[in-house]
Parts: C-alpha cells; sequence; structure tokens
C-alpha cells in the first residue's frame, strides 16, 4: 500500500468557483450597506405620501447629554425641555440616538439641525435626521420601544 499522493490530479474547479461568487457577493452586499447604497431612505416622507399616507402629526427635538448622565429633550420649535431621560433609563431613546448622533459626527456634521418624530396617518412612527437622510421606522422596535418615542411626541414640554 502506498501513502504516496500524487499532485497531478486536477482538482475539482465548479466548488472553486461557486465559492469565489458568493464571497464576492457577500462583499458587494455588505459594501453597499456600508456606503448607504441599500437600506437608506433619504426622504421618507415622500416615499409614504406617494402610497397615501400623510403626516398626522410631528414634533422637532433636540437631544443633549446631561451632567449627570441623563439624556435632556427639547422642543426644537419652542426651545422648550420636555423630558429627561435619566441615567440607566430609557435604552431604546438612548441608542436610537447614539446610532443618529453617531452619523453625524462620522459625516463632519453639528447637533444644530433638530430630529424629525412622524407620525403617521396609518399609524407608523418615524424618526428622521434631515441632516444625514437617516431614518428608524419605530414601530420596527416593538411596541414599547414604540411607545418610548410616541410619549415625546405627544408629551408636553416639562
Amino acid at each position: 500500500m502506498s501513502l504516496h499522493h500524487d499532485h497531478t490530479e486536477p482538482s475539482p474547479k465548479a466548488p472553486l468557483i461557486a465559492l469565489a461568487a458568493v464571497a464576492g457577493l457577500s462583499l458587494a452586499l455588505a459594501s453597499s450597506v456600508s456606503f448607504g447604497l441599500v437600506g437608506r431612505d433619504a426622504v421618507p416622507e415622500l416615499s409614504r405620501t406617494a402610497a397615501g399616507t400623510q403626516m398626522a402629526s410631528s414634533r422637532s427635538l433636540h437631544f443633549r447629554d446631561a451632567s449627570d448622565g441623563g439624556v435632556e429633550v427639547f422642543d426644537a420649535s419652542t426651545g422648550a425641555q420636555i423630558t429627561t431621560v435619566a441615567p440607566g433609563t430609557g435604552g431604546f431613546i438612548r441608542s436610537t440616538m447614539r446610532g443618529l448622533a453617531h452619523v453625524r459626527q462620522r459625516e463632519g456634521l453639528d447637533a444644530e439641525t433638530p430630529f424629525e418624530l412622524i407620525l403617521w396617518d396609518d399609524g407608523g412612527l418615524t424618526l428622521t435626521d434631515p441632516a444625514t437622510g437617516e431614518t428608524r421606522e419605530l414601530g420596527a422596535f416593538g411596541r414599547d420601544n414604540r411607545a418610548a418615542f410616541a410619549a415625546l411626541l405627544d408629551g408636553e414640554a416639562a
């Protein structure tokens, strides 16, 4: 019995080509998401209104880190403080705003442009950053998380 392996036998090319194609497709999809070509709705209002959905109400909001670790929320049109998200609470609001702020920082934008919280007549609730075009469909994250932002839309100044 010989343990010698002959390396002159041709290797099967079809599986290698298929593997390379899958890897290339994965890289292409990952790049398109990273560069904002997929998954970014720059003007959600237009796409909703084109579908027959109308804005029911909206509020422009500013978010600011408080010295105690909380997050202060202000009505951008009046400057009045709506609420403070206490330290250690409001995880969904914190993570959503942190993500949107990161996009602004990455693109070299300041925090002066307010965010737009919009309730649609079909019950949809979106948070849009007009500075970057980023939009979050808040209902997609569950009822409790949607309610956290809906309270900001309905809430009176503190």
